[in-house]
């Protein structure tokens, strides 16, 4: 699917420079900022594109960096809450529809709650996936909680974006314990894009002192929270203790064991079918299982690829094809499943 997204850009309080992004048409949903972003690059990812692909199909997602990454400003010297909380604010002004859905993916939960607080006329619905309401450091009850938190900050600072593979898997293996070599490459890229290894340690210092559990049982908007049991980076019991905390918060469980989600996982089918059913876009009546939809062997291989994640260069690669034919390809399979995007085919996929 040939995805096009408007890159602007906007002014924190503080005069900080933030990069926005937009794909897609129809209700907004805005994604608070979480620790790695990089707009421009990210369509280019295959763990952060079927993201992008799913949540614009039939919305316009926005999405940007936070202060000191990717296209906003570099040069910035405050990376607290409070200055986070301002760049969201920032960014949500930008938006010219009354409401939207809001999103917040691990601490960019924490950015959500607060600002569904401080803005309820604007958010019309909540979505948290592998969120909390405490930091590391804040919820830490002993001596080693404590040192593990602050041993992660310490790591960050001197191993981000490494070309040391202990360093560069310590991370990707946090995050993507179920990825792929193309996806651990993709991410430990993105690392090296996306922030200075100063900035990464400040930023999730920062994120390990968040505390909003208090301010999110004064929350009164409809919230879904999603769960992965075997998150690494997240434990399952805070995304409990987080919907337990929200006022009538559908809470879902994900069988998976990564923080971000990938599409040829089970979880991700869960995923977008109960954020469809949250946001009231059940699946269109066309759409067709990968069995029903007649792809000829050629289309059908291309797919089984899709669905490990490969974007169109790789899947050239490893079929001996170009990737203008992949890419006709794929357009092709697009439409004869009744989708729009790569991620709804993967869905398709794994369906049969």
């Amino acid at each position: 699917m040939s995805l096009h997204q408007d890159i602007r850009f906007c002014t924190s309080g503080d005069g900080t420079r933030i990069a926005v992004a937009a794909c897609g048409t129809g209700p907004v949903i805005l994604r608070a900022a979480h620790w790695l972003s990089h707009v421009q690059y990210d369509l280019e990812s295959p763990v952060w594109r079927p993201w992008v692909e799913a949540l614009s199909a039939r919305n316009t997602f926005v999405r940007y960096d936070p202060r000191g990454c990717g296209l906003s400003d570099r040069a910035v010297t405050d990376l607290s809450l409070p200055a986070c909380n301002a760049d969201l604010a920032a960014v949500a002004n930008t938006i010219e529809a009354e409401q939207f859905v809001l999103l917040g993916l691990s601490q960019g939960g924490a950015l959500a709650i607060d600002y569904a607080l401080a803005h309820p006329e604007r958010v019309s619905k909540l979505v948290l996936i592998n969120a909390y309401a405490q930091g590391a450091r804040t919820r830490a009850r002993t001596e080693t909680e404590v040192l593990e938190a602050e041993t992660l900050v310490n790591f960050a600072r001197i191993g981000w974006g490494r070309a040391n593979p202990a360093f560069c898997r310590f991370f990707t293996n946090l995050f993507l314990p179920g990825g792929t070599e193309d996806q651990h490459g993709w991410w430990a890229d993105l690392e090296r894009r996306t922030a200075s290894p100063e900035v990464a340690a400040e930023l999730l210092r920062t994120m390990h002192e968040i505390d909003v559990l208090d301010r999110a049982a004064r929350l009164d908007v409809p919230t879904l929270v999603l769960q992965c049991r075997g998150d690494m980076r997240v434990p399952f019991e805070e995304g409990c203790k987080l919907a337990g905390a929200i006022p009538g918060a559908r809470f879902v469980p994900l069988d998976s064991a990564n923080h971000v989600l990938l599409p040829d996982e089970p979880a991700w089918t869960v995923m977008q079918d109960e954020l469809a059913r949250f946001l009231g876009q059940d699946a269109p009546a066309g759409r067709r299982t990968a069995c029903d939809a007649g792809l000829t062997r050629a289309e059908s291989a291309v797919l089984a690829l899709m669905a490990e994640g490969r974007d169109n260069r790789d899947i050239a690669a490893r079929l001996g094809k170009s990737e203008k034919t992949v890419r006709n390809q794929v357009s092709v399979i697009l439409d004869k499943l009744g989708v729009q995007s790569r991620a709804q085919a993967i869905v398709a996929a794994l369906a049969e």
